[in-house]
């Protein structure tokens, strides 16, 4: 079930001192399985790192001196299966190419999106149409018939006071504005595809998808609490203190096709921020905030909290946020209407414990679930069956 987020599960976990093919903080992964072939060793590594080198393994102590002695990260809560994931991910990893559709540098083409409303309209249309026709010709035979029976043919009523037509009239427009006002008020706040202008180009692409930095880097609050909050900018300078230009990337384009300097939005950021970067120092009194544009903006009388999703939940950021490391400008993936919210909740597998006790323990209060696994009567348990559709979970 993991298989699917194992590169998810390592742009979250992994990516900020690692590649699969580049040395960075840590070593480059890809081969690690055929370096290390004892799986259980290498899952002990990555859970508690700080054992394996008690226990005197000789390749790890090697390998922790050659990185001076850099500890690396314990993740203790971390499942088998997601282990297997990443080093799947990591194992059949291939280079990004450089080159799109548009040529070097240049954004790829979209392909066209399948929208088949304007065919439906068309055919509809004509279906009209053929039916006024078999109406006109079905009138003309019966007065040929009434005419050959030497039958009175009556007067005809002209289109515009036939009752009949009137009516039909009157019930199309009828169903077809109240689909657009039904479907006007459903739509009503919500902003899929909203992609505004921020004051400061930021490059998801070049950062989380390029440079695979993790998202909780910046976005902490995430495991921690209801926001995800936008990172403070000295976030930003913990790394562009350093890189104060950008020549080595690809060429940055916005939406509209526009190309992006990204040295002069590096250097918007040190103007916000009142860092000199040939004296190293700032200047407070020229400190100013960003005035950040909000993308995704849920009612007020709705309750999300990140840290449930993120953390409990083991929910992959772009399950909601679409393939946020493929964006230059980010905008709004999903709907996030109440039925794609159910629709997740419907057929999201929980961290359900194990008869080994491995999972999510809060979870242990729900002993009825517990004896249907243990059973066999379910094979899983969704976020549904613990009240995960309940209006009080997500409403005030």
């Amino acid at each position: 079930m993991y298989a699917q987020d194992g590169k998810a599960l390592f742009q979250s976990n992994c990516a900020s001192c690692h590649n699969p093919i580049k040395v960075l903080t840590g070593p480059a992964l890809k081969g690690v399985t055929e370096r290390v072939t004892d799986k259980k060793l290498l899952h002990d590594w990555i859970k508690n790192n700080q054992k394996v080198l008690a226990s005197g393994n000789p390749y790890f102590t090697n390998l922790y001196n050659q990185f001076n002695k850099t500890p690396m990260n314990v993740f203790p809560t971390i499942t088998d299966g997601e282990i297997d994931a990443i080093l799947k991910y990591v194992e059949t990893y291939k280079a990004p190419g450089n080159t799109g559709a548009g040529g070097e540098g240049q954004p790829a083409a979209k392909g066209p999106e399948s929208d088949n409303t304007l065919l439906y309209g068309i055919l509809t249309l004509i279906l009209a149409i053929i039916m006024m026709v078999l109406l006109q010709v079905n009138s003309s035979l019966k007065k040929l018939s009434d005419d050959k029976e030497g039958i009175p043919a009556a007067e005809p009523i002209p289109f515009y006071r036939n009752k009949a037509y009137i009516t039909l009239v009157i019930l199309i427009l009828f169903i077809l504005g109240g689909y657009w006002v039904v479907e006007g008020a459903i739509g009503l706040g919500r902003t899929k595809d909203y992609q505004p202008e921020q004051p400061i180009f930021y490059s998801h692409k070049v950062h989380a998808g390029i440079n695979q930095i993790s998202c909780l880097y910046c976005h902490g609050n995430a495991w921690e609490s209801k926001h995800a909050t936008v990172p403070a900018l000295n976030v930003c300078m913990n790394c562009h203190a350093a890189i104060n230009d950008y020549t080595k990337g690809p060429k940055l384009f916005r939406e509209d096709g526009s190309e992006v300097d990204g040295t002069a939005e590096i250097q918007k950021l040190y103007s916000y921020t009142g860092y000199d970067p040939k004296s190293g120092k700032y200047n407070t009194e020229h400190a100013k905030p960003v005035e950040w544009t909000k993308i995704h903006n849920l009612p007020d009388h709705v309750y999300f909290n990140h840290s449930q999703h993120i953390r409990a939940g083991k929910v992959q950021c772009q399950t909601c946020h679409g393939p946020i490391q493929e964006m230059n400008e980010v905008k709004q993936f999903a709907d996030v209407s109440m039925g794609w919210c159910i629709n997740c909740h419907r057929t999201t597998k929980v961290n359900f414990p194990d008869s080994s006790g491995n999972g999510n323990k809060f979870y242990s209060i729900y002993e009825k679930f517990h004896t249907d696994l243990r059973t066999g009567k379910k094979d899983s348990v969704t976020v549904q069956d613990i009240g995960g559709t309940e209006c009080q979970k997500c409403h005030y």
